[in-house]
């Protein structure tokens, strides 16, 4: 009797298939095989073979991060203005906001304004946020947050004072005070006091934080201005006039 024979058709029966522990590298397994044969399948079925399911797979992946992650936005008005100029396109962040974040005094946000200021999306700069006591304005014409005068010349448009509109108002838990950084060529909050909603954002609206200019020309990150950094907590007023 061959028992040598025997021992070698016992291995070759017993040998673990592609892709299963103890197979050679590189060997696809059932499940991989099967994969392979579906996108194979696909591909012959779509018009363009693997060119066309390349780019339908980087269309729902841009459409995936559309959705959840990175949002582009044209600026549509010199609203705000120096920073931001009309044709601009910044590339807004959709988590900012997520897992616990809330909008900053000094972000710049985009929102939807239906109901609020108008139908569609709008961009502005966040100068108050829930409990906050916005005031115009303090005897130099700065505007005051919590008692503290915020010094906003590193944004504002040239020439532009703070705001030629009075207001004194508190922010509602949950809401935002809005100005654009034009303030002479900015239908904000300011305009909507008497609207319904006293011209806040809900926080629900924001869309998310404008992070980077990605067009026209180089790429730029908007930074949050330390113009508000030493405003007291919303309930804490500052005595002081800075």
């Amino acid at each position: 009797m061959d028992t040598e024979a025997q021992q070698t058709e016992r291995d070759r029966s017993s040998r673990p298939c592609d892709g299963e522990p103890g197979t050679t590298p590189g060997t696809r397994g059932p499940e991989e095989r099967s994969r392979f044969a579906l996108i194979s399948r696909i591909t012959e079925w779509l018009p363009g073979g693997r060119i066309a399911l390349t780019a339908l797979s980087c269309m729902v992946l841009l459409l995936l991060l559309n959705t959840f992650v990175i949002q582009p936005f044209e600026i549509p008005s010199g609203s705000m203005e120096p920073g931001l100029r009309i044709g601009d396109r910044v590339a807004v962040n959709k988590l900012a906001y997520r897992f616990g974040a809330a909008p900053r005094r000094g972000d710049v946000v985009v929102f939807d304004g239906t109901g609020y200021f108008g139908d569609g999306d709008y961009i502005k700069r966040v100068v108050g946020v829930g409990g906050d006591h916005v005031v115009c304005c303090d005897k130099e014409g700065r505007i005051q947050v919590n008692g503290r005068s915020a010094d906003e010349s590193a944004f504002l448009y040239p020439g532009d004072s703070p705001s030629t509109v009075p207001f004194d108002v508190v922010v509602p838990e949950g809401t935002l005070f809005v100005l654009g950084d034009h303030r002479g060529d900015s239908s904000d909050s300011r305009d909507h006091l008497g609207s319904p909603g006293g011209g806040m954002i809900p926080v629900g609206e924001v869309i998310g934080r404008a992070d980077w200019i990605v067009w026209p020309g180089h790429r730029t990150h908007l930074h949050r201005p330390d113009a508000y950094a030493r405003v007291p907590a919303a309930g804490h007023v500052d005595g002081s006039h800075g």
